[in-house]
């Protein structure tokens, strides 16, 4: 099946999820949602593809949001909570990826734009993109995450401010707060820096990649002492691998490793 509402294409390790609504800012809606759910489930069932790009199509836009006119249509609470539910499915499925995910916020970011881009594994940014969670100027709150992911990133005064005052910050200020890791002057400068960082990571140990998502993901939730508990035992199962032998053999060798993610 073909994709409607985004692109998704790859060369060599590393795939391209483009948001491709360009009239409505790539604004989010359940096409959409749908499409980015059977991407992230292409991308991890392609054994050649180590980790993804995720960006929007155009120069105005990441994601500008929510798509306004299907939120506009919802009515009672029940038929709201489900549709939070929905997108906060979606954005844990991307933030537990087995495979690296980079947002590359070319544009706005704002609402459910912000949301994605935190569900990802990191972010670059545009200098003039602008990154924000408004949704109290609507006379709401985010609800695809927002709230807890990035206080989780930025701390609760840096996050608190951004919510409840709805103003975006630029990508330098991103950068500052620590909710984007690099800013670009240009959008072939980001995408060529994701790409080698991808590439560089599908170069790592395969079976170790994906153990340290998984710590990372699982320990997010826990407390100190159960994180390290998480990982201690992906610890175990990565020494314990073929790769984890080839990897320190390989070291003690001094010759590049050859691993098989297993």
């Amino acid at each position: 099946m073909g994709y409607e509402n985004l692109r998704y294409e790859v060369e060599g390790p590393v795939a391209t999820i483009a948001i491709d609504r360009p009239k409505a800012l790539n604004a989010l809606d359940e096409r959409t949602l749908d499409e980015l759910e059977r991407a992230l489930e292409d991308m991890n069932a392609a054994p050649e593809v180590a980790g993804a790009i995720l960006t929007g199509a155009g120069e105005k836009a990441f994601v500008a949001g929510a798509d306004i006119r299907q939120l506009a249509e919802v009515r009672g609470a029940d038929v709201a909570r489900r549709l939070a539910r929905r997108g906060q499915a979606v954005l844990a499925k991307l933030s537990a990826s087995p495979r690296p995910v980079v947002a590359c916020v070319n544009g706005y970011a704002l609402g459910g734009g912000l949301e994605l881009a935190l569900a990802c594994h990191f972010r670059y940014a545009l200098a003039k993109a602008k990154l924000g969670l408004p949704e109290v100027s609507l006379g709401l709150i985010p609800g695809y995450g927002g709230t807890q992911r990035l206080m989780r990133l930025v701390g609760r005064g840096a996050a608190s401010e951004m919510i409840l005052t709805g103003d975006p910050v630029d990508g330098n200020e991103a950068l500052r707060l620590g909710l984007v890791n690099q800013v670009f002057e240009s959008k072939e400068a980001m995408l060529a820096a994701a790409r080698k960082t991808l590439e560089t990571i599908a170069g790592r140990g395969p079976l170790a990649v994906r153990l340290a998502l998984e710590a990372l993901e699982r320990g997010s939730s826990l407390d100190l002492a159960g994180a390290l508990d998480v990982e201690a035992d992906l610890f175990g199962v990565a020494l314990s691998s073929a790769d984890g032998a080839e990897g320190t053999r390989a070291f003690l060798e001094k010759r590049k490793p050859e691993f098989t993610g297993s």
